[in-house]
């Protein structure tokens, strides 16, 4: 196995629910910590719909592991930011037999 190159600064983050004031809620993302990882990306696509298009590139994302449960561990339904970029966690699998490394299968999507 090959050492990943962490060299990309995320931050994760985890969505939670507040109450809207009209009797509904509103959805929220708050940081869990900031993270280095390895970015790469997939074969992206488009597709076109009547009033907009929306590109979506898959994304490898790879961390240092944290232990089951521990706050700076991802998790499917968390998303990494890096500025203005999001990537969305679809799944999330150990790297290496040893559990150094987690690798994030994510999902970038941008309307055009």
């Amino acid at each position: 196995m090959t050492v990943p190159r962490l060299n990309r600064k995320l931050v994760l983050e985890e969505a939670t629910r507040g109450a809207d004031g009209a009797g509904g809620h509103r959805l929220s993302w708050v940081a869990k910590g900031e993270l280095w990882a390895e970015v790469t990306a997939g074969s992206g696509v488009e597709r076109a719909g009547e009033f907009v298009t929306l590109a979506s590139v898959p994304w490898t994302i790879v961390v240092r592991a944290a232990p089951v449960g521990h706050a700076s561990r991802p998790k499917p339904e968390q998303r990494f930011r890096e500025g203005t970029r999001i990537f969305r966690i679809l799944a999330v699998a150990e790297r290496d037999r040893e559990g150094h490394y987690l690798t994030c299968f994510a999902r970038e999507e941008v309307v055009a």
